[in-house]
């Protein structure tokens, strides 16, 4: 008799730790969100489709994106091919491309600065 009740003690207590493991799958994820909604874990300068030598910065701004880059080691329109790709990471359109001059040309010599404006 003490056999017949020890299982059906042990009943709940299966159906409860079942059902704390299930919940242990898949759940939210808690990954970082940049705005514009890119996954932080997103590789800027890969997506940029410029060749890895010649991007220096790829930063997301409030009106779209800066971009510094080398245009000698870029192949022709980079600037115009990247503009797009970036904005396109947020499923938005080039509205304007912006050259801003460098404040110390000597700093990076060679190097370009773009203002992105995504809509």
């Amino acid at each position: 008799m003490r056999a017949g009740s020890c299982s059906c003690s042990i009943a709940p207590l299966s159906f409860a730790t079942v059902l704390a493991l299930s919940a242990c799958g898949a759940g939210k994820s808690e990954e970082l969100i940049l705005p514009g909604g890119i996954p932080a874990r997103t590789n800027l300068h890969e997506a940029s489709t410029l060749p890895p030598e010649s991007v220096r910065t790829v930063a997301r701004r409030d009106y779209g994106w800066r971009l510094i880059y080398h245009p000698a080691r870029a192949p022709a329109s980079a600037g115009q091919a990247a503009a797009r790709a970036l904005c396109d990471l947020e499923s938005r359109s080039v509205q304007r491309i912006e050259n801003i001059p460098r404040i110390d040309p000597y700093a990076d010599y060679g190097a370009a600065i773009i203002d992105i404006y995504c809509v």
